[in-house]
């Protein structure tokens, strides 16, 4: 495990910047008991940055993100009350879409583990969800959300007609395939692959490009499944699932979708990567951040679930710092704080923000003692 860590922090808008502070609060304990020399710096990006530099990540951003071991986001939301300018660019519209484009963080992990002590709130039957664990693969710099020709234009005095593209290329596929199914060969060996053959161009070569790769791998598993009837058997039967690996779009969604069966958006983690390391090794300038949202309406009130910042810190010490042992302490105390009843309002309990990470710290501590 690399023993020094810097860290560029972007708290984000809205409940980013509470669960970040209470994200840093476990990464700070986490250095002191791992012994890891942690250097933090603060920048701001999306609505904070528009607010003070009118843009939504600076150059100056960009570089310190490229200088570092790993990028903590807290999450990005809407700015009210700002006429703001419109661009076809997504890369000028979203901070974090740049910052992604920019570090070439293509391979986003965001895995759904059911925890067992959650299984009286999650929206699913016990025997549906116990013991569920996927890892759902998103492709993050191309597809849908940067693809040209992409504009909104007009047809008359009365019509207009807004068009964008989906566009994947081999190479792009190709990277991704094979970081899926590296992942499934350190789970339980097996892939499904989303797209929309069927009707997309994009997704007959996508399904084309995935078989090549998977037939370097004859001991993973590979399917082929299109996007709705993926969403439909996550509901049904979620455990067939292993490693899910999709395009930007439906990566979204299904993502979302996992996140019911963890009991809340809250819950969820990310690592978006430029390469997979070998176990024990080390990822510089990934980012690491919740799935969930910006949550205006829940700002400031102290209840905004940290669990999918905390994780995904975890996330930045296996993958970014190689320390898959001291990533997976943070997990387990994680899981026991929940086993013990302490939780958000999102997941059932009364528990603040910064209660719950009390309890997640002791239970850190405790475990390294």
């Amino acid at each position: 495990m690399k023993k020094s860590a810097n860290v560029l922090v972007l708290p984000g808008d809205g409940i980013g910047q509470e669960v970040m502070s209470q994200g840093l609060r476990v990464l700070i304990k986490a250095s002191e008991i791992f012994e890891i020399d942690l250097s933090i710096e603060e920048d701001l990006i999306h609505g904070q940055a528009w607010s003070e530099y009118g843009t939504f990540c600076r150059d100056e951003t960009v570089a310190k993100a490229k200088d570092s071991d790993g990028v903590l986001v807290g999450a990005v939301g809407g700015i009210n009350g700002e006429t703001l300018p419109h661009s076809s660019n997504p890369e000028e519209n979203d901070g974090l879409m740049r910052l992604r484009k920019e570090l070439d963080v293509f391979a986003g992990l965001r895995p759904a583990v059911v925890s067992s002590s959650l299984l009286d709130e999650i929206p699913y039957r016990s025997e549906v969800s116990d013991g569920v664990d996927i890892m759902v693969l998103r492709e993050m710099c191309g597809g849908v959300m940067f693809a040209e020709p992409r504009g909104i234009e007009s047809i008359s005095s009365t019509e207009k007609r807004g068009y964008d593209t989906t566009s994947y290329s081999t190479f792009e596929i190709e990277r991704l395939a094979r970081v899926g199914f590296l992942l499934a060969r350190r789970r339980n060996k097996r892939i499904v692959s989303v797209d929309k053959a069927n009707v997309m161009e994009s997704g007959v070569l996508w399904r084309e490009v995935v078989q090549t790769v998977g037939d370097e791998f004859p001991d993973i598993e590979l399917d082929h499944v299109y996007a709705d009837n993926c969403s439909y058997q996550l509901a049904i039967n979620p455990k067939q699932f292993d490693v899910i690996i999709s395009d930007n779009l439906f990566g979204d969604i299904i993502s979302d979708q996992a996140g019911a069966l963890a009991g809340s958006l809250g819950m969820l983690p990310s690592a978006s990567l430029p390469f997979l390391p070998a176990i024990g090794e080390t990822c510089t300038r990934g980012i690491y951040e919740p799935v969930h949202g910006s949550a205006p309406d829940i700002y400031g009130k102290n209840i905004a679930n940290p669990i999918g910042m905390i994780l995904s810190i975890s996330l930045f010490i296996e993958y970014g710092l190689g320390g898959t042992e001291e990533a997976e302490i943070i997990r387990n105390a994680t899981e026991k704080t929940l086993a013990k009843g302490i939780r958000t309002k999102d997941i059932g309990g009364q528990a603040s923000s910064e209660s719950i990470t009390d309890a997640i710290i002791d239970e850190i501590s405790y475990a390294s003692t």
